[in-house]
Order: C-alpha cells, then sequence, then structure tokens
C-alpha cells in the first residue's frame, strides 16, 4: 500500500516561493499519474497541478499556470511542486495524490492514495 508524505508548507510572504515535495514509500510512484490538490475549509478540494507517470504531460489549474511547476523524480519515488510568486489566495492544505493509472488527470475522484497535507499560508 503506497504512503505518501508531503513537506515543504509553511509561512511565506506575498510574491514568495515555497517548494512541496511528495515521498511515497510502501510502493512506487514511477507508473502512476501524481497530483497536487488543495483545500480550504468550507471548500471543496482542487486539483492544482497533475503530472503523468513520465512527467512528459503536466497540467494546471488555470488559478496557477506561469507561477507553480510539478515535477517528479521517480528514482527518488519523489514528486514535487514549486510554487512562485505566492498569492495570499493560494493560503490552503496542500495534499499529494497518486492515481491508479499512468495517465494524468486533474479529476480528483481518479486519485486513489492520498497523503495527510502540508499547510500553505501566504501572508499579504
Amino acid at each position: 500500500q503506497a504512503q505518501l508524505v508531503e513537506s515543504g508548507g509553511g509561512l511565506v510572504q506575498a510574491g514568495g516561493s515555497l517548494r512541496l515535495s511528495c515521498a511515497a514509500s510502501g510502493r512506487t510512484i514511477s507508473s502512476y499519474a501524481m497530483g497536487w490538490f488543495r483545500q480550504v475549509p468550507g471548500k471543496e478540494r482542487e486539483a492544482v497541478a497533475a503530472i503523468s507517470w513520465d512527467g512528459g504531460t503536466t497540467y494546471y489549474a488555470d488559478s496557477v499556470k506561469g507561477r507553480f511547476a510539478i515535477s517528479r523524480d521517480n528514482a527518488k519515488n519523489t514528486v514535487y511542486l514549486q510554487m512562485n510568486s505566492l498569492k495570499p489566495e493560494d493560503t490552503a492544505v496542500y495534499y499529494c495524490a497518486r492515481r491508479g493509472a499512468p495517465a494524468v488527470t486533474m479529476s480528483r475522484y481518479l486519485f486513489n492514495y492520498w497523503g495527510q497535507g502540508t499547510k500553505v499560508t501566504v501572508a499579504s
């Protein structure tokens, strides 16, 4: 069974950067698409970025295009989310997830393993 552990969250000023990491254990992630999602209290969990099994295809939410970058290192069983030019509206708990298939998607219903989340707070 795959376990995902996120790290790298914290408090940052608007305009700053953070890099989130998602380390997988138990099973390799190399054959599966991965995604980053975020959630604020009272709202549904939304997709931020997703990446295919080989890193060849990436998708982004319109709200983060040009500011965030998802990447993966299958040898390290790790996925990253580089977040630049952060805005207060990026404040949320960020979750890493693994899909049970190699093709990329932004639908959270198609991801079946989730981490516990890491909190990101962007101060104005």
